[in-house]
């Protein structure tokens, strides 16, 4: 695995931010994608000093014309070898709610999810006529093990996981690889908003660490720590008050 064009929406901080420094280097062009036009600058400066060309653009991914506009004037350049899906937002039920508002789930799924599926297809009919490229999606354990103080994001990531592995067996034929990495809990500007207990919480660091390994094994989910991970996997076929038990000291809410 060796792309020279990469784009990575997320790219401005978290696991989007840390994907774009491990992937940064001579010979290697990132475009990347994020809402904070400072912090996103800041990571394209600190990857240009490893060498990369750097391409950023401060969009909201939720504007579709705009992203596919900017992706597509990339891949036309310098087709895109490698895509990268990390952007995303948590949000659920606040202290003194038992659920998450309407609205805030409208914009949860729209934001992990249907733009995570637009953001995809400006990238994967290129890949296609060419017969070559990796996609690497980003959900979570909440997509295997839902969270019932934020059922939104649990939906989101459970959607977007489904949708990758789906994608994955449809263009495997046709040289296109797709992953689905499922993190944990990762010291990250969204879970600063995630108030309560973080087991197990790993650095984003390396959790992109994890999830390139992951992408050079080419598997088809890349979950982390390896004790949630094949726990969230086995969630689903436990019994509710076994699986309320093991999960009742990580109930949040956010802030």
């Amino acid at each position: 695995m060796d792309p020279k064009s990469i784009a990575i929406t997320g790219a401005s901080s978290g696991i989007g931010a840390a994907l774009a420094h491990a992937l940064a280097g001579p010979g290697r062009q990132l475009a990347l994608i994020g809402r904070d036009t400072d912090r996103l600058e800041s990571v394209a400066a600190a990857c240009h000093e490893k060498g990369a060309q750097c391409l950023a653009a401060s969009i909201d991914v939720r504007d579709g014309e705009r992203l596919s506009a900017f992706l597509g004037e990339v891949d036309g350049k310098a087709p895109i070898d490698l895509l990268v899906v990390s952007a995303g937002i948590l949000d659920g039920r606040h202290a003194d709610q038992t659920v998450e508002t309407g609205p805030a789930a409208r914009r949860v799924l729209e934001v992990n999810l249907l733009s995570a599926i637009d953001t995809l297809h400006s990238v994967l009919p290129g890949m296609r006529r060419r017969r070559r490229g990796d996609i690497v999606l980003v959900a979570s354990l909440a997509s295997l093990n839902p969270l019932p103080d934020a059922p939104a994001y649990s939906a989101s990531k459970a959607g977007l996981m489904s949708y990758g592995l789906a994608l994955r067996e449809a263009v495997a034929q046709e040289g296109i690889r797709v992953v689905v990495a499922c993190p944990g809990f990762v010291s990250t500007g969204m879970a600063d908003v995630h108030l309560g207990a973080r087991p197990g919480e790993i650095s984003a660091d390396a959790a992109a660490t994890l999830i390139l390994r992951g992408l050079r094994d080419n598997s088809p989910l890349i979950g982390f720590p390896a004790v949630p991970f094949w726990f969230s996997r086995l969630s689903i076929v436990l019994p509710e008050w076994l699986r309320r038990r093991m999960t009742q000291d990580t109930r949040f809410h956010v802030g």
